[in-house]
């Protein structure tokens, strides 16, 4: 309604408001009495709300949020007491089922933490197989060869091995820090087993014996091989043990090399001596040819 002032001729907008304590219930607003404006002159009682007009409630969102200028509904979710990657395949789940019975025109998509994790994941598997790949060629052009790079990296399986376990006994979830620490004991478990291998080579060029080879190097690289993990996994104990987020990098680590140690010491020297003992009888045909 509006108020003139006589003194000045201007008309001023006047907006009247119940406090919120008058108005509780429903009923608390049809009773709101309501008069004609003029003072009531005629002495008329002033009529309610509710005898004036209808009154009807009617939903309407508390926020109108925007995504890429279309207008969206935003459903937020947060995990309590289990991992994100099951909530997020459980989610997935429910928006497949539920995809199809969409109206025309729109679309259900899922944004957040989740995607940014499943992006981690893939970015950082492809890492880790980059990573495997890399080493491999490397060791290729130092060796001059393309079997020694493969008993090198024959010990990385037993690394992998020793992640999933690590993390399966301590009940630690698979996580970003984790595959960043797997990344991490490929390269230590490919240092212990070249120091297995050359020394391997450099034996079995002298006698010619690809078993006693394999049995001197695993016997004479004991030492360093032992060395170098210990050095590494007493660097990542307190890591492992604090409540930290980058806890699981640290088990990752401790975990993959102790099963990447056995593996270099025990499993990588049986390795050169079956592939190499198995080129002993062609050189001596070839010799015997030559003859």
């Amino acid at each position: 309604m509006y108020w003139l002032d006589t003194k000045t001729g201007v008309s001023h907008l006047i907006d009247i408001q119940t406090p919120a304590t008058f108005l509780q219930t429903m009923n608390d607003l049809e009773i709101t009495p309501v008069d004609k404006g003029d003072g009531n002159p005629s002495g008329q009682t002033p009529q309610i709300l509710g005898g004036l007009s209808q009154i009807v409630q009617t939903g309407t969102p508390g926020e109108v949020a925007h995504y890429n200028i279309m207008p969206v509904f935003d459903i937020y979710a947060s995990n309590e007491g289990i991992d994100l990657g099951r909530v997020s395949r459980e989610v997935g789940r429910i928006v497949d089922e539920v995809r199809p019975d969409l109206p025309r025109g729109s679309a259900l998509a899922v944004r957040g933490q989740a995607v940014t994790m499943n992006s981690a994941y893939v970015q950082l598997l492809g890492g880790l197989a980059m990573s495997v790949l890399l080493v491999y060629l490397l060791i290729v052009v130092n060796f001059q060869s393309w079997l020694d790079p493969f008993i090198i990296i024959t010990a990385l399986p037993g690394a992998l091995a020793g992640i999933s376990w690590s993390l399966f006994l301590t009940h630690t979830t698979l996580s970003v820090p984790a595959l960043t620490g797997a990344i991490m004991c490929m390269g230590t478990a490919t240092a212990n087993a070249i120091l297995v291998v050359s020394f391997a080579r450099e034996r079995l060029e002298e006698h010619g014996d690809a078993i006693a080879a394999a049995i001197e190097a695993g016997f004479e690289r004991i030492r360093p091989v032992l060395m170098t993990a210990s050095a590494m996994i007493i660097g990542m104990l307190p890591m492992s043990l604090s409540n930290s987020q980058n806890a699981p990098l640290g088990k990752a680590v401790m975990g993959g090399l102790l099963v990447a140690t056995v593996a270099t010491l025990l499993f990588v020297p049986c390795v050169f001596a079956m592939l190499h003992n198995r080129k002993k009888p062609t050189s001596t045909t070839e010799e015997g040819e030559g003859a």
